[in-house]
This record gives C-alpha cells, structure tokens and sequence, in this order.
C-alpha cells in the first residue's frame, strides 16, 4: 500500500437512530448505508473537510462534537483512515433537501434515520457501537484496525 486515503464522517445519532445515506452505483444504489462525508482535500484539517463533506452532500451545517470513531483498514492499492464525529444538530437533519446541495443529487440515492440493528450499514462496527453511551459521556474513542 503506497497511498493512504483520509475520509471524515459525521455521526448523527437521535432516538436510538442513524441519519445515513446509500450512495448511487452504475446499477443505482449501493446495498448498504454508510454516514456521511468523504475524502479530504489535499493540505484540508479534518473539521474543515467535514463541514465542507456535510454541506456538499446534506445542505446542513454541522455542529461538530467530540471524535467518537476512527476506521484503519486497506486494500492492495491503498491504505484508508476515517474519522468519524459525532454531530450535535441531530434535529436539522430530519429534512434534508438533495436539491440544495451541490452533490448530494449526484451521489446520494437515498437517506434518512435508520436502525442499525437492522440495516447494513458501513463500517460494520457501527452496527454494534453504542452510540448513546458515546454521545452522552466521555468514553475513549474507539479505534477500529483492519490492516
């Protein structure tokens, strides 16, 4: 792996739910959710490049809390690291509007709260991962290594 990929990620996290989104793929929509965000810019901080991932694919701006996630993992061309951050404005996520965003029509399929005891959703460790525990106190984040 000579190239490393660093991805940023809002959790948004209201009554036991998930806001996340399936992005679209040649065939339509991806089979799993997945929260938002994406890829940093070359020289970007990580909460410069989450407002910007936030706005582009929601038209919200977040309220960035507490690191909460952090993702390693890597395939045969390149290593990926994400960082997932809880977003504290849950409530102006209920109604997201892709046609106000500037890429949100282009790469989402669909979106909302939902379950992820019951959905797939990506990474999978967040099928498990205890949101209301780390949401509402000061636990160490939770580092995922899948090199």
């Amino acid at each position: 792996m000579s190239q490393r990929r660093i991805n940023v990620r809002g959790i948004i996290y209201k009554n036991g739910k998930i806001f996340a989104q399936k992005l679209k793929s040649k065939d339509g929509a991806r089979n799993y959710w997945s929260t938002p965000g994406g890829g940093l810019d070359d020289g970007e901080d990580l909460l410069t490049g989450l407002h910007r991932e936030m706005i582009e694919e929601t038209g919200v701006a977040p309220q960035i809390g507490r690191l909460l996630y952090i993702q390693q993992f890597g395939d045969s061309e390149k290593e990926y690291l994400e960082f997932f951050f809880h977003i504290t404005n849950a409530d102006d996520y209920e109604k997201v509007d892709l046609a106000s965003t500037s890429h949100g029509l282009i790469e989402v399929a669909e979106h909302g709260f939902i379950d992820p005891n019951v959905e797939t959703i990506l990474p999978s460790g967040l099928q498990k991962f205890d949101f209301e525990k780390y949401t509402k106190s000061i636990e160490p984040v939770v580092i995922m290594n899948e090199l």
